[in-house]
């Protein structure tokens, strides 16, 4: 394997955006002298807080201007928390990208379905904006989003800019509401029902907590949707991102290496099973 993804690059900060209380977005500029980072929609990067230590960050978009990668961080454990907390022009280390990717041109022509949990949105974010570049390429698309209150929505101005459009259909639900929300209240599955596809010619796109994918591709499955055109990124237990370690292990799969996209055909029998 090349020594570019076993050892870190040094890249610096160009931004830090705040999303919700506890999610930032970082902008991380190419490693000098490497030029434009080259990367698919549902990959991920090693990043690393010197001194502390790295974790697995999907790579939620590039920045249109300066060609940097976009990775959308919750301050959930020491390492994330301490990326949360980088400022303009820190380095951070950088392995990546790695993994499989979302089917987004084997898509085309067919209608697109995305759906989202939490911080899943950050890996689905790069889909959404590469259909509606090549709109006329895809049928409906549709986006569902779920999150737990409206104070965690990531991505509010541009999720505000794709409602304004006429040309995708865009359904957020909270498992909470607080005051000023009038929008739905309840898990993602109840948004299928909703949104308008047609079944034979849809390909479906998931990210989420395990339990909201089985379920939604339970209700994708219910609605006539096939299960080879359902795609699940299982971003979970990820360590190392080179299969050495056998954290990420997932049946026969090693989700670093095999993933973190797989189909949802390849992955059905375990998503029921407890402890795999």
């Amino acid at each position: 394997m090349n020594d570019r993804y076993m050892t870190p690059e040094v890249s610096r900060v160009g931004a830090v955006r705040r999303e919700t209380a506890d999610t930032w977005t970082l902008e991380l500029a190419p490693p000098e002298g490497t030029g434009a980072w080259n990367y698919r929609a549902g990959q991920f990067n090693m990043l690393y807080a010197f001194g502390v230590g790295e974790v697995p960050v999907s790579i939620s978009g590039r920045d249109p201007r300066s060609g940097a990668l976009l990775h959308t961080v919750r301050a959930v454990g020491t390492v994330s928390s301490a990326l949360t907390r980088v400022k303009r022009g820190d380095a951070v280390g950088v392995r990546g990208p790695y993994g499989s990717a979302w089917p987004v041109e084997e898509a085309a022509g067919s209608d697109v379905v995305i759906a989202a949990g939490g911080l899943g949105f950050a890996p689905v974010r790069p889909i959404v904006r590469a259909v509606l570049q090549a709109r006329e390429r895809y049928g409906r698309v549709v986006l569902l989003y779920g999150t737990r209150s409206p104070e965690d929505i990531l991505f509010r101005r541009e999720l505000e800019d794709w409602r304004r459009r006429f040309d995708v259909d865009i359904q957020i639900t909270v498992d909470r509401a607080t005051d000023g929300w009038h929008g739905n209240v309840g898990v993602v599955t109840t948004l299928v029902r909703r949104a308008a596809f047609d079944a034979d010619h849809t390909v479906a796109m998931l990210c989420g907590p395990e339990v909201m994918m089985r379920f939604t591709a339970a209700a994708l499955r219910d609605a006539g949707v096939a299960d080879e055109r359902m795609y699940l990124s299982m971003e979970r237990n990820m360590k190392c991102a080179l299969g050495h370690c056998g954290h990420c292990q997932f049946g026969r799969d090693f989700i670093c290496k095999d993933g973190p996209v797989l189909r949802y055909d390849q992955l059905r029998d375990r998503l029921a099973l407890r402890e795999v």
